[in-house]
């Protein structure tokens, strides 16, 4: 059995679109004058929204208020964002032998809402939002140490889209597998050295299983 922790914007949910409109119009709220390109998110060293704000040239006191906006405008959204082609087959598949977790800088109550939508939420054990303490490395060690009998003994992988996913993956001491199909490119994703980068959900079976 192995712990699989997975990021949730540009890994599981697709809200590009969502992210960079929601970017903007929490600009335009705050009055801040800047264009949101997908380049915003693409050359983030720490994927978040803070440091999303930050790259959309928020003022550093008003940085909060954009993140806050930005939370707010994905939990009023009528219909959570979609699922990637093939993941929530994928998601069934590794759950019969295998303890599903997500940690995400977007609110826990999002990332439930998503679940329920999509039928996923009995086949994931626990969810780390950015309302839960502690840094990105961090929440994937308690989710290891919460989730796995054998603590430290059993596979922990580490399912992300960004440079920082990356990072806190090797911070955290788990395995990074990095998609290609989310929010930041390959070239960036190389910078962190992942251990494994794939191309489509079902390769995520085959690097887990080999």
């Amino acid at each position: 059995m192995a712990l699989i922790i997975f990021d949730y914007d540009g890994v599981l949910a697709d809200t590009l679109d969502d992210l960079l409109h929601f970017g903007q119009e929490a600009c335009n709220k705050l009055g801040i004058n800047h264009l949101v390109t997908k380049e915003d998110l693409n050359n983030l060293e720490v994927m978040s929204f803070a440091s999303y704000g930050q790259a959309c040239e928020v003022p550093e006191h008003l940085v909060n208020e954009f993140v806050k906006i930005c939370l707010n405008f994905f939990a009023e959204k009528e219909t959570p964002p979609a699922i990637f082609t093939g993941l929530s087959r994928v998601i069934r598949h590794l759950s019969i032998n295998h303890t599903l977790a997500i940690v995400t800088t977007n609110s826990s109550q999002n990332v439930k809402t998503f679940l329920v939508k999509h039928g996923l939420e009995s086949l994931i054990h626990a969810v780390y939002g950015v309302d839960s303490p502690g840094s990105k490395a961090q929440k994937i060690s308690m989710a290891r140490n919460r989730l796995l009998e054998n603590g430290k003994q059993e596979s922990v992988f580490m399912v992300g889209d960004s440079l920082s996913d990356v990072l806190a993956a090797k911070e955290a001491s788990v395995t990074s597998i990095a998609v290609t199909w989310g929010h930041q490119s390959l070239q960036n994703l190389l910078r962190g050295n992942p251990d494994h980068v794939v191309s489509s959900p079902q390769n995520l079976i085959e690097i887990i299983e080999q």
